[in-house]
């Protein structure tokens, strides 16, 4: 059994990656010093995110048969946000946001953190402000 290539095949597994909880999340996003990445499909993203967020799906569709991944994922992130940009990845539940954020890493992103728990974490976070009803 040999570990394979450095090269990332989709699995991630071998990238370490930086979560952080929900408390700490807020605190950055607090300190405007760090931007949000919702990785989550847009319907989700439509229905509540994190203000300010910026919307790159991670997958595509997700079917009975199987996830489609965005094959443009990381060029997106790239075309928002430069490679020593701080900023979170968060989904729905910190699984995709994980997966995502390894592929980042190893794209060459040096300041991303995942959201432990994601988007639902988040919610139930204390420290979490919710965006007010007003669209600036």
């Amino acid at each position: 059994y040999t570990m394979g290539s450095l090269r990332s095949s989709g699995s991630g597994a071998a990238v370490p990656v930086e979560s952080v909880d929900p408390e700490a999340a807020c605190a950055l996003l607090a300190s405007g010093q760090y931007g949000y990445v919702d990785v989550r499909m847009w319907e989700d993203f439509d229905k509540g995110h994190v203000a300010g967020a910026r919307n790159v799906p991670y997958y595509l569709s997700v079917t009975p048969h199987g996830k489609e991944h965005n094959p443009h994922f990381v060029d997106q992130v790239a075309a928002l946000h430069a490679k020593e940009d701080r900023f979170l990845v968060g989904c729905r539940s910190g699984i995709r946001s994980r997966l995502a954020t390894a592929d980042l890493v190893a794209a060459g992103f040096t300041s991303v953190k995942n959201l432990e728990g994601g988007y639902l974490s988040l919610l139930k976070s204390a420290s979490y402000s919710q965006p007010t009803a007003s669209h600036q």
